[in-house]
């Protein structure tokens, strides 16, 4: 394989990739969350969660190809294992099955999680010059500020 020329040197290409990897995970993480609890949701309000948690998941499964292609692109090999994404994830899985009202604050400090990841990915992608890391998880970012205040103002 021919080697990339971009115009990111590859320290800065493998550090930004490195914050591109916890964004992948915090997003699976996510992605696994949201469905769990699609599937298990119940209550009063089961109908609309169900259907508003379905959304988001899928919304969140094409969010995490773009983000695994985007590592792909700076020439890193994107995780793709439960094992690496548990290692890298900063966002705790929930044991047993919460009530809906549980399930929608546990999913609103998720999403507030990833966007402090993207923040992270953001700053990493500027000082190296990626403007297009930077628009990938300015978008993110956006996405998940306004769904956790979605999700905020669910439980008020």
């Amino acid at each position: 394989m021919k080697a990339i020329d971009i115009g990111i040197n590859e320290a800065n290409r493998e550090q930004i990739a490195g914050g591109l990897k916890v964004l992948l995970a915090d997003s699976y993480t996510l992605y696994l969350q949201t469905h769990n609890f699609h599937w298990n949701v119940t209550g009063p309000r089961f109908r609309d969660l169900h259907l508003m948690f379905e959304e988001h998941y899928t919304e969140l499964a094409l969010a995490v190809d773009d983000i695994a292609e985007r590592i792909r692109t700076l020439d890193v090999a994107a995780p793709g294992t439960y094992k690496e994404f548990s290692r890298l994830s900063s966002i705790e899985e929930t044991d047993g099955v919460p009530d809906a009202e549980s399930m929608v604050d546990i999913l609103t400090k998720g999403h507030e999680q990833v966007v402090k990841s993207c923040r992270s990915v953001l700053k990493l992608a500027q000082d190296g010059d990626d403007e297009s890391t930077a628009s990938l998880v300015s978008d993110r970012m956006r996405i998940h500020e306004k769904t956790a205040w979605m999700l905020r103002a669910i439980n008020k």
